[in-house]
């Protein structure tokens, strides 16, 4: 069934990198770069601003693939990267999608497990590309058996 959802994209959906939320971020993740969180250093920085962390996009909405149906939980976190063209600038607004890249199946010692790969990509006003996010969610065999329901 999820293999039929091979390319489906989501519809873009507008994120802005506020400051409050960068700053928060930053404190979470324990990173105290001044880059992110000091106005100051943002302004003597050669992007004029501050920046968000290269995880920050976790935070944004990335819109949904109605088709893709998935429960809340029996997921597993398997990998993920980011490839940035350029950082994130606070304040800017990010225009965000997703986009089904693959889904295959391997047996393994408990059944078989699903491999979903998502590509989630942030696009600047321009229509240009910021980042690149690639994740993998691994389906344990009780919730693949579910979806196959």
């Amino acid at each position: 069934m999820i293999k039929e959802l091979i390319g489906k994209q989501s519809e873009p959906v507008k994120n802005t990198v506020e400051r409050g939320a960068v700053k928060k971020f930053a404190q979470a993740i324990g990173d105290p770069a001044p880059i992110y969180i000091n106005e100051a250093a943002g302004r003597n920085s050669k992007y004029k601003r501050n920046i968000a962390p290269s995880t920050f996009p976790v935070t944004f909405d990335f819109g949904s693939i109605s088709e893709l149906k998935l429960p809340n939980k029996g997921l597993i976190h398997g990998e993920q990267s980011f490839h940035y063209k350029r950082p994130l600038l606070v304040g800017e607004d990010v225009y965000c999608h997703m986009e089904i890249k693959d889904y295959v199946e391997k047996k393994g010692s408990n059944g078989y497990l699903g491999f979903l790969i998502l590509n989630q990509y942030g696009m600047d006003t321009n229509d240009a590309l910021i980042f690149k996010e690639k994740s993998m969610i691994i389906i344990n065999e009780t919730v693949r058996k579910e979806m196959l329901v």
